[in-house]
């Protein structure tokens, strides 16, 4: 399923482009414009979770730190609990981690080992994907909790940098609104 011709046209006119961030020949894509537009905002928020309207979801979980803004605000339209997922140091309960793939190396995120109960439902928010590491990290994390992975969804999806492609390679649905070419 596709967003409509206009609704794209106004998510993508909300989004700042930063040429050279962070650093020479990245194109970055700034979602704080998109954020502070409360009308692009709700409709961004409405259509990440369309697809799934009236499913039974328990929790939406969120990757550090633009997936916190997007998930929490996803989780109060859905009626589901919120599972922050942190960079590794930052919780300060039981812990669970996985290590996961950067461009450059490897990192780790971890989650509360009670955030998440075997058998719950959950939606994997965050604001954009581009190789895909991190959120197969998360994906991975969510599933070694027992958690059921109903679906990935991002504001901008990356699609020459391969990540939403290795999502569903994982058996997971992949909802993106807005897709840019290139870095």
């Amino acid at each position: 399923m596709t967003i409509s011709t206009a609704l794209e046209s106004d998510l993508r006119n909300s989004i700042r482009t930063i040429p050279d961030y962070p650093k020479p020949g990245i194109l970055f894509r700034d979602i704080t414009t998109l954020l502070g537009n409360a009308r692009a905002f709700r409709r961004t928020v409405d259509e990440l979770v369309q697809p799934w309207a009236g499913m039974k979801i328990d929790k939406v979980a969120g990757i550090e730190a633009r997936g916190f803004i997007l998930g929490g605000a996803v989780a109060h339209q859905v009626s589901a609990g919120f599972v922050p997922i942190r960079k590794k140091g930052k919780l300060p309960h039981k812990r669970v981690s996985i290590a996961y793939s950067l461009e450059y190396g490897l990192d780790e995120m971890e989650v509360h080992e009670d955030a998440v109960v075997a058998g719950e439902r959950v939606i994997l928010v965050d604001d954009l994907i581009a190789t895909g590491g991190t959120a197969e990290g998360a994906v991975k994390l969510m599933r070694q909790l027992g958690a059921e992975v109903l679906a990935a969804c991002f504001v901008i999806d990356l699609p020459d940098l391969g990540g939403a492609d290795k999502l569903r390679a994982l058996d997971v649905p992949v909802r993106t609104l807005l897709t840019f070419d290139g870095h």
